[in-house]
């Protein structure tokens, strides 16, 4: 299987409905959230909010963002600030909450700009001082993916 977010994506859907995954994080199943929550089960990488506006054409812009913000407060999705300017969304691995031992590394492709994850990559652990609690990490790796290499070579 390439690397990529939708290995976990295709099992964690197959396990649950979106209505079961929102129900767990006592989350209303909305039609709108529904339409959220689908679109980035079915993603093979990270979605940002025009992504999800191109793919749900029923939906407008705010109704997406204020889904998403509550998919990120309920830790039913992390962002992830990529450094390509747009925040990009994925449903978080953890039953419960979205844990920094969740957290896995990215890689940015500076040609096609797809954000794409290596779920089997874990975040190193950074040990802070004592009195700081981690609450997200951002691991982000920048390059050519092998799509565009290939293309350019």
């Amino acid at each position: 299987m390439q690397p990529g977010c939708i290995g976990f994506f295709i099992k964690f859907a197959f396990m649950k409905s979106s209505a079961d995954i929102l129900d767990r994080k006592n989350v209303k199943p909305t039609p709108n959230r529904l339409l959220v929550l689908d679109a980035l089960l079915r993603a093979a990488s990270p979605m940002s909010l025009a992504d999800l506006e191109t793919d749900i054409d029923t939906m407008d812009r705010s109704s997406i963002f204020r889904t998403l913000a509550v998919f990120v407060s309920h830790d039913i999705a992390h962002s992830i600030d990529d450094g390509s300017g747009s925040v990009k969304y994925e449903v978080c691995h953890g039953e419960d909450h979205c844990t920094v031992d969740d957290m896995h590394v990215h890689f940015y492709c500076e040609s096609c700009h797809r954000t794409v994850c290596f779920e089997d990559i874990h975040i190193p652990a950074v040990p802070l001082p004592e009195d700081y609690t981690p609450r997200s990490v951002t691991y982000i790796v920048k390059g050519i993916c092998p799509a565009c290499a290939r293309s350019k070579g």
